[in-house]
């Protein structure tokens, strides 16, 4: 049978995958910002998915590693940690070389170079030439050693972690640098099997940089990886670092939350106005928490992990941080009096009680609105956002500038709010605050919410020639969370 003419003349298919959709900003995440130097200041935050995996980076004594033990020991036990890094004091330079394969990892194939020799530049002076004798090494730390005794003002260690070689100069600071490695001339060339000649894969230069605040590495992290975390604690901040970073967090476009932890024995004093609680709370600020612990430096990282483990796509799975546990970390034995004093202060203690119990006490922000309402009306504006641009994003053809057309963009809002009922975010209620649309005060809120659309025939010619939709409004009605109970008992003989 000859070819013959294409059907596609008669019956043409044609077809078309649809955009994958956005998924939505998550509360879920959180980053550690801390002082230590295992993270470069070019790589600037790693996510590790395990405490195993922080303990081998940063050993088990870092501030790093203590926080996260405090993430990972609650339960439901999160998937992950961020963890930052802040230079205080500045950076050293560094170079990183690429991954080193397991057949150079074997000390049999360095032994080899009794006159291992490179070229490189420390800090933008005279190059170096560098040979060294690696004959008597036995182990890839030993190579590394070897390399040190040869250079100046540098240091060549090995990264067991990520395979590599690093080599750090000794100064901090903007003139601080490494060169990529070359070829000396003399001895025989080992720059290529470091893998830190410029080009090879993997390898890269970290600069160093003049000391920062804490406030400038949270921009930072902000800037760079703003959608990669929600939650977060700055380790080894002070009370003056404390306010700036919550006045940063409180205005910035991504939302995030702010933790601290806090010994100052001013907050068990009602009257006290240095402590950083009484500070934040004069500020009204509702995205940050401060937690008071004499025993445990960083303890609200527990308090966060526990309400950043919330799934508000599940059902009736939405908490109150009052009455929660803190794994790992020491209740305080206060009295009454102290108490009283936290909770004018907005702050959070892990509180012991005397029927041999312990418990999160009482899960505000500085502003003294709840933290599970905060973050919750975070996830909820992050679920209506996503909805909304996923409808635009997805439709093969438009959304109309009409009625129909935003009733599908209502619907997408109410998708959102629908599920804030079912996880218990929402739930019906008598409206009390001023009316909009149809909605008047003290009515009462079937479904837990309400969406006002204008019509369309409302808007103006400016907004219908810029394709803007109508103003939707949303009513919605928190479920809120009982803490405390009164009840009277009357007895008749």
């Amino acid at each position: 049978m000859t070819n013959g003419l294409p059907v596609s003349r008669l019956v043409n298919v044609a077809v078309q995958l649809a955009p994958q959709a956005a998924q939505s900003p998550g509360v879920d995440t959180a980053l550690l910002l801390g002082t230590s130097t295992v993270i470069d200041i070019v790589t600037r935050m790693r996510t590790y998915a395990t405490l195993a995996e922080v303990a081998a980076a940063f050993g088990t004594s870092a501030p790093e590693y203590l926080a996260a033990a405090l993430w990972f020991a609650q339960a439901p036990q999160p998937t992950s940690i961020n963890i930052g890094r802040w230079a205080p004091d500045g950076s050293n330079g560094q170079l990183f070389g690429g991954l080193i394969s397991a057949a150079r990892q074997l000390a049999s194939f360095w032994t080899q170079f009794g006159d291992a020799s490179f070229r490189v530049t420390i800090d933008g002076g005279a190059p170096q030439n560098i040979v060294a004798d690696l004959s008597g090494v036995s182990n890839m730390n030993g190579v590394a050693s070897a390399i040190t005794d040869e250079l100046t003002g540098a240091v060549m260690t090995w990264d067991a972690v990520n395979q590599v070689f690093v080599l750090t100069s000794d100064t901090e600071g903007a003139a601080s640098s490494v060169s990529y490695l070359s070829t000396s001339g003399a001895g025989t060339d080992i720059s290529v099997y470091l893998e830190m000649q410029s080009g090879d894969e993997g390898a890269y230069q970290a600069n160093g940089i003049a000391a920062e605040s804490a406030l400038e590495a949270v921009v930072i992290m902000d800037n760079r990886f703003s959608s990669q975390w929600y939650g977060l604690s700055v380790l080894e901040a002070d009370d003056d670092d404390n306010l700036e970073i919550a006045e940063y967090i409180e205005a910035a476009s991504t939302k995030h939350f702010y933790g601290i932890t806090t010994d100052d024995a001013g907050c068990l004093i009602a009257g006290n106005t240095a402590n950083i609680a009484y500070l934040l709370r004069e500020e009204g600020y509702d995205r940050t928490a401060v937690q008071y612990s004499t025993e445990t430096p960083y303890a609200v990282v527990s308090l966060l992990s526990r309400i950043l483990t919330t799934n508000w796509d599940g059902n009736n799975t939405a908490i109150t941080l009052m009455y929660k546990q803190e794994p790992s970390v020491a209740a305080e034995d206060l009295s009454t009096t102290q108490a009283d004093a936290l909770a004018s202060f907005n702050a959070n203690v892990f509180i012991g009680y005397n029927n041999d119990t312990a418990i999160i006490q009482y899960g505000t922000a500085a502003s003294g609105e709840f933290i599970d309402t905060v973050i919750g009306i975070d996830w909820l504006a992050g679920e209506i956002q996503t909805n909304c641009f996923n409808l635009l994003y997805t439709s093969k053809t438009k959304i109309p500038q009409t009625d129909a057309g935003m009733n599908q963009l209502s619907a997408a809002i109410a998708q959102a709010c629908q599920q804030a009922v079912t996880n218990g975010l929402l739930a019906p209620g008598i409206w009390t605050s001023a009316g909009f649309g149809q909605l008047q005060t003290n009515d009462f809120l079937n479904n837990g919410f309400y969406i006002y659309q204008p019509p369309v025939s409302s808007q103006s010619v400016q907004d219908r020639a810029s394709r803007v939709s109508v103003p939707f409004q949303v009513a919605a009605k928190l479920a809120g969370a009982v803490h405390t109970v009164d009840v009277t008992i009357d007895v008749n003989p």
